[in-house]
């Protein structure tokens, strides 16, 4: 009997099923240093203790996109080593800041699945959740899937899931402690806070990065994520080792410092399609549109509700006249982030 692990098939899914996933990860200094090396991020309240202490947080937790992947990884092994593409996401929240010491582990619950017509792969939807030591959620998502069936056979019974357009914005958390009253725009790199902003204003994040094997792989790797789509050149049918869609949504969101420095903490993911495959060579740019912009209740803090769009073509471009996204479109992300009112 072998004992390798090649992964679950579009049938071994149930809706109702839960999955606790394997290899709890003890988050250090280290994926902090590694994140800043492998994207340009430059967030101050993720880069120095005393600037997140002046915000009312005890020190500068994690960055929530590190977060988001090591939960995310823990999850491939079970969801998606033998997925073709990851399609999207939904009704995403940070709960809780992960801190150095924390452990983070994942759950995953199975609430969709659809057969496609060729036979071949069918659409799974979980709900993910990633707790902390404390068994606290620090944070949970629904994404769905495009999995490989293991051999012909009979189509489950379509379950299709309901997911909200958006997070609400009255069900935002905001860290406890944070007050953005004395909030240095000097530090933090741009004098724009919430108030300069408007509704329907496009903001040209102008820097462009060009990915390579070498940065995605290790990226990958750090997070523990096993997909063969991104380490198998052979799994292709054209040779190519796809970039891992969180790789260009943190890539995304660093460049977006220009123009969004002061846009500090992600609380919410409302949806986000990865609308093109990415591959080695092909140069990052990023542009944003403000959605909404509300108060929330914690002192001096407003949320923004953005669109992130990685592109490798221009600015404000993101689909065409028959309403699909345009060939150089890789990534459509809207998010709820926290700043200075």
């Amino acid at each position: 009997m072998s004992k390798t692990n090649p992964g679950r098939f579009f049938e071994d899914y149930s809706v109702g099923q839960v999955i606790q996933h394997a290899v709890p990860r003890t988050v250090s200094g280290g994926e902090r240093a590694m994140y800043h090396a492998l994207y340009p991020a430059r967030g101050a309240l993720y880069s120095s203790d005393a600037f997140a202490q002046d915000c009312g947080l005890a020190a500068s937790p994690v960055d929530d996109l590190v977060a988001f992947h090591l939960v995310f990884g823990k999850t491939v092994p079970d969801v998606s080593l033998n997925a073709v593409a990851n399609l999207g996401y939904a009704e995403g929240r940070w709960l809780k800041p992960a801190w150095p010491g924390d452990t983070l582990r994942s759950s995953s619950e199975v609430i969709g699945l659809k057969q496609n017509s060729n036979g071949k792969t069918g659409v799974v939807w979980v709900r993910t959740r990633g707790e902390n030591q404390h068994g606290e959620i620090v944070m949970e998502y629904v994404r769905w899937v495009m999995v490989r069936r293991r051999s012909p056979g009979d189509a489950p019974e379509a379950v299709i899931p309901e997911l909200a357009k958006s997070v609400d914005a009255a069900d935002l958390v905001v860290p406890e402690g944070l007050d953005f009253s004395n909030y240095n725009f000097t530090l933090a790199g741009e004098p724009h806070r919430m108030s300069d902003y408007a509704v329907g204003e496009i903001i040209d994040h102008v820097d462009g990065v060009t990915v390579e094997e070498a940065e995605h792989m290790m990226a990958t790797r750090l997070w523990q994520n096993t997909a063969k789509v991104h380490f198998d050149a052979t799994n292709g049918p054209d040779g190519k080792r796809l970039i891992y869609g969180g790789h260009v949504i943190s890539m995304a969101r660093a460049l977006s410092f220009n123009g969004l420095a002061n846009a500090q903490i992600m609380v919410a993911l409302n949806s986000g399609a990865h609308a093109n495959p990415c591959f080695s060579g092909d140069t990052i740019r990023a542009w944003s549109e403000v959605l909404d912009l509300v108060e929330t209740d914690a002192p001096g803090v407003g949320a923004a509700r953005l669109r992130l769009v990685a592109t490798k073509g221009a600015a404000g471009e993101l689909k065409g006249d028959d309403g699909k996204y345009l060939p150089d479109v890789l990534l459509d992300l809207d998010y709820w982030v926290l700043m200075p009112l």
